[in-house]
């Protein structure tokens, strides 16, 4: 049988192949049959993918600039960009299309979109740290801005008089307090949402959810009722430290069961595989697997509490003076204080203002940072000190494993007597003069190990 070889377009024979029904087909032999199966590339950039986005970038642009100049009467510069943009979509959508099938052009049209609402947030990020540091570099590079109070100082004094160390000693100890009511609560209610399944469970996650959405000003109403109105008791960063709580308990609730939900059933069912009970598990195995999202969820919360106004404002009043007693007399924090700059006409409040927004956010890292080191890393990864404890752990198991199972001249174990050897040898074995490790095999009829009688 000859077949003709398409590449050099020559006749050459080919063995048939028969297959099962008995009917002789030729063997393919092209270059489509010995190719190897080729991944389509998904990601990454290429040399055409580059040229196709800076071509859809430029046309994008002259077609917004044709349109506000000379087409239709558009004005405003986000219109201007938003039509440029959506040009660009759609001209990059088709000069992808002329080189990869429909699935590719989706995915790269959706990679555009999300590295633009990337960029979208961190310039906006980026504006508002900036805008803010920039507006108080008159009152940072003063050293009294961080050791004095405002009690001495006035609207019209220079920055070289007053601070706001009573703002932020009032902030800590808030946040302090707030922190020792909520992660506790926080997580024990985050462990029983996720461990204990059942009607009250749901219930709880329903409330939690309500609660995300709860107004400030009505967690600090409910405290002012209760503990000032109610209890009789003062204004106080105590009060404040309450009102906080419960505008972070909701949060760090929910963050934190959706980090444990997402531990593998495996390592629980391992845990418990081997016998240990549901709270050894819960604490040895599921909460250090999910320490780091549990460190973001603490976060998350306790950025939603430490920039509260109106419930610090309503339970822990307003003062210029340092305070550092937290369950008696009026406190303030740094939004507050914030609030009560800006709102002056002098540009020295205004700068103390902006000042004391910087210093806020700087807060906030540091305790983000904190949390991040007190967290560790995710799931799998371990840095050097938990590695080297790892390693000593194991090793005194592996030790601890051997010890039993090696005999040694030392011994705990007091060595037998003769008297004792004696009685616990077999009665054979002690008519022998040997000892014998194991009791006399049971008789097969009877059950029971051979009588004085069996002669053998």
């Amino acid at each position: 049988m000859t077949v003709v070889d398409l590449e050099k377009n020559t006749p050459r024979d080919a063995a048939p192949v028969v297959p099962a029904n008995g009917t002789a087909v030729a063997a393919a032999d092209g270059p489509a049959a010995g190719l190897p199966d080729v991944p389509r590339r998904i990601g990454g950039f290429t040399r055409s993918g580059a040229l196709s986005l800076l071509g859809a970038a430029a046309s994008g642009l002259c077609t917004a600039i044709l349109l506000f100049g000379e087409l239709a009467p558009f004005s405003g510069a986000l219109g201007f960009f938003v039509t440029a943009y959506l040009s660009f979509l759609g001209i990059y959508a088709v000069l992808t299309g002329l080189d990869e099938d429909a699935q590719a052009v989706r995915d790269r049209v959706m990679t555009v979109v999300l590295w633009t609402a990337g960029g979208l947030m961190f310039l906006a990020l980026t504006m508002v740290v900036g805008f803010t540091a920039w507006r108080g570099r008159e009152a940072l590079p003063h050293g009294n801005f961080f050791t004095q109070d405002m009690q001495a100082a006035g609207p019209l004094d220079p920055l070289t008089h007053g601070g706001i160390a009573h703002a932020m000693l009032g902030t800590l100890i808030m946040i302090t307090i707030a922190l020792t009511i909520t992660v506790p609560l926080g997580l024990a209610c985050a462990v029983y949402l996720n461990q204990i399944r059942g009607r009250f469970s749901r219930f709880v996650r329903t409330i939690v959810e309500a609660m995300t959405a709860l107004p400030s000003i009505v967690a600090g109403l409910m405290v002012y009722a209760v503990w000032i109105l109610g209890l009789g008791m003062q204004k106080s960063g105590l009060a404040a430290g309450f009102a906080i709580s419960v505008m972070m308990l909701p949060i760090v609730i929910r963050a934190a069961d959706v980090v444990l939900r997402l531990v593998p059933g495996t390592l629980t069912e391992a845990s418990e595989a081997l016998g240990a009970p549901r709270w050894r598990t819960v604490w040895h195995v599921v909460l250090p697997t999910a320490r780091s999202g549990l460190a973001t969820a603490v976060i998350l919360g306790t950025a939603r509490g430490i920039g509260e106004t109106s419930p610090v404002l309503l339970t822990a009043g307003f003062t210029a003076a340092l305070n550092a007693d937290p369950t008696s007399g009026p406190m303030v924090s740094l939004p507050l204080a914030v609030f009560n700059f800006v709102k002056s006409p002098e540009p020295a409040m205004i700068a103390r203002g902006f000042g004391s927004a910087a210093v806020l956010m700087a807060l906030v890292l540091v305790l983000f940072a904190i949390a991040r080191v007190i967290g560790g890393r995710g799931p799998g990864h371990q840095n050097k000190r938990q590695a080297k404890r790892a390693a000593r752990a194991s090793r005194r198991d592996a030790q601890r494993f051997t010890e039993p199972r090696t005999p040694g001249p030392e011994s705990s174990e007091p060595a037998p007597s003769e008297d004792t050897a004696a009685t616990e040898r077999p009665e054979g074995a002690a008519r022998n003069g040997a000892t014998s490790p194991h009791p006399p095999a049971p008789d097969n009829e009877t059950g029971h190990g051979p009588s004085d009688g069996d002669s053998h």
